[in-house]
Formats: C-alpha cells, structure tokens, sequence
C-alpha cells in the first residue's frame, strides 16, 4: 500500500470529524429535487434523437477530429452553435468553452491585469473565485447582494489609471436568490467599471424563451461579459462566454483554459445547438417549471415554512436548518420517503447556513411538491 501523507490524512479525519466528509455515491432512483437538470433536457428522448440527425445531416461523423480548437478540434458545428448562440442572446459573439469551471477561470485569470481591480460578491462561485486567484489584478469582497458595501469599495479603489471589473451572478447556486442587476448596472456605469454575470443558474428560467436574467431585465447593452453555463437548464456539457468581438478574440489568444485543452467532440457542441433549438421554439417545459416555482412557494406559505427558506422566485430553493448533522438527518428521511433532497453542509456553506437544497424542475408534479414539503414540516415540527 502506497504511504499518503499525514497532513492530508488529518484534513481527511476533520471532514470526518465534522460530519462533513464528501464521498461519491450513484443516485438512487428517488423523484429529484436535487438535479440541476431544471427543463428535463438531459433525460430527453426528442432532444436526444434530434442531436443524432443534426450530425447525421452535417455529416460530422466522417469530418469530426479532436484537438485544441486551435489546431484540429475547431469543427463547423462550432461555427454554427456560436451565431446561434449569440443571436439567442443578443450578443455580438459567443464563445464555447468546455465547462463552466473552464469558462469562469479562463476569463478570469486572463482577462483582468496587473493593476487592475476585482470587486466579486461575496457568495461568488469556486470557479470565478479560482479564475481570480489565478489573476494578477487585485480583488476585493463585497458583501454578499449589499450595493452600499459595493459602492464604498468603488470610492477607495477607482484610480484614474486602473480599470474595475465588478463580479456577480444572476441567480447564486446556494441560495436562489438574485442581486439588483438594474441598480447594480447603473452604478457599473457611474464608475466606469466594467460588469461581468454569471447566468449558470438563470438560463432555461428566467425570460420569455429562457434567455436569463440580464436579457429578461434588458441589459444586456450594459454588460461587459455573461457567462452562460450549458449544465444546468440546458441539461448538457459546456458553456460560453458572451461579448464583444474583441473580448472573443482576446479570449482565443490569452485564455489557457480554453487554448490548453481539447475541444468539445462534435456530438457535445451538436447537443449544445439542439439544446438552443428546443430553448427557442418550444415552451411548455419552462411554463410548467414556472408553475412548479409558483406552487412550491405557496405551499411552504400554507405549510408555515416560509421563514426557513431564502427568498427568490428562482428553481434554487434552500430551507436554513444549521448544523451538519441535524440537515444530515432530515435529508435522510426525506430520501428514505423517496425524496431526493440534498443536504448542503459546512465549509460549502458557512457554518450555521447548513441548508436542505431544493431543486425544481418542469417534469416535477405538483402532488410531490406538496408531499415532500408536508414531509419535511413533519420532520421539523
């Protein structure tokens, strides 16, 4: 047996200690409330079968290669899943990056200078946090969603001869909830600095066709950079960057991330695009998820849950139960019952936010959705 070392021993033994060692398991074939899969894209037969004539129609499989996109993995799907994308958003370009943690760090450690300054919200995502340590700007916290806090770190920073990058995301992962983008975009402005969104949790929820937040809202005129992660409502793998032309063109010649690795294979950059397609023509999932919203909302009200919950109207919803092992439990009876709810447990979330994550989805019933709340007030109550 190979020796380990001590040190990484002990940071082993404390997650244990604290009831919050992660380990990997399959899922269990409960009803989700815990996937990011929010339109059911991932599971879907039409989708999937429609990706498989779009390569059989572009005759990708005898012409498809891998590689760097800047050497033989730049295939003509991308091409086409990049202008689709940019029209869908209104934005000049897209560009495809293989993740959102790849898109998130290549901007970030590429983009901002020496000099320059980061002002990031405080509840930001790992990789946006990771693409800032990876930058040789400085950066500085802001209070998580607190404009106020925000502001007084524009006064102390905005010198003349630095550019300010400020950093949110349009719905946060833990929480659901969302910034005041219109007011945070107009104090961009009054700053000159320049505003980046992360829409991972927004795309395929927020807007007519499932565009976002920003689009839903009308600023996309005022934002320098969205990050739009394919994961999540999309159901696939990937992600892109949008922007202006010469943000794309930087981006090609400065983001490691994105020049060090191999491109998406053609069958990924095809589910991307039939992704985009269903996003833009067909909308009864994204009407049946916002029911499923509306109803969970009105049931933890009935039920007299509504103070445990972090408010929002997004497909995030988390109920605040600190304390590891007491989330722990709950969660699992709630899967017992057949329930797949998660526990978010201390360091991902600070200690004493530990919180029970409820995700919701267009195939969801509203039966379970009241099930599993009734449950859950059982459990607490």
């Amino acid at each position: 047996m190979p020796k380990f070392p001590q040190k990484l021993q002990q940071k082993l033994d404390k997650r244990e200690e604290n009831a919050s060692l992660r380990t990997l398991s399959f899922p269990k074939n409960n009803i989700d409330f815990s996937s990011n899969d929010y339109l059911g894209y991932s599971k879907s037969k039409e989708l999937f079968e429609a990706t498989h004539q779009l390569l059989l129609d572009r005759n990708i499989f005898q012409n498809g290669a891998t590689g760097s996109r800047l050497l033989t993995g730049n295939h003509t799907l991308y091409q086409e899943a990049e202008e689709f994308i940019s029209n869908f958003h209104k934005s000049e370009t897209a560009l495809i990056f293989n993740s959102g943690y790849d898109a998130n760090v290549g901007f970030f450690s590429s983009i901002p200078q020496r000099g320059d300054i980061i002002l990031y919200d405080e509840y930001c995502h790992a990789s946006i946090r990771d693409g800032i340590q990876l930058s040789n700007a400085k950066s500085y916290k802001f209070i998580h969603n607190d404009l106020e806090d925000l502001e007084t770190l524009l006064e102390k920073y905005n010198a003349t001869d630095s550019f300010i990058y400020i950093i949110t995301e349009s719905v946060f992962s833990m929480d659901g909830d969302s910034p005041d983008l219109e007011q945070m975009a107009s104090i961009t402005e009054k700053f000159n600095a320049f505003f980046i969104v992360d829409e991972a949790h927004a795309l395929g929820v927020f807007g007519s066709n499932g565009e976002g937040l920003i689009q839903h809202l009308n600023l996309e005129e005022k934002i320098f950079a969205r990050i739009m992660t394919f994961g999540k409502g999309l159901g696939c793998h990937g992600a892109a960057i949008l922007g202006s032309q010469k943000l794309k063109e930087y981006l090609v010649n400065f983001s490691r991330s994105f020049i060090y690795t191999t491109g998406l294979s053609p069958h990924s950059v095809a589910s991307i695009l039939v992704a985009y397609q269903f996003l833009s023509k067909e909308k009864f999932a994204l009407e049946n998820l916002r029911e499923n919203i509306a109803h969970f909302n009105q049931e933890k009200q009935l039920l007299g849950l509504k103070q445990l919950f972090v408010r929002n109207k997004s497909a995030i919803q988390s109920a605040i139960i600190p304390g590891n092992e007491k989330v722990k439990s709950i969660a699992s009876k709630l899967q017992e019952k057949g329930f797949d709810v998660k526990a978010i447990l201390s360091p991902t979330v600070p200690e004493g936010q530990e919180r029970l994550r409820f995700c919701l989805h267009s195939y969801t019933t509203t039966k379970e959705i009241s099930q599993v709340l009734e449950l859950l007030s059982n459990s607490l109550f």
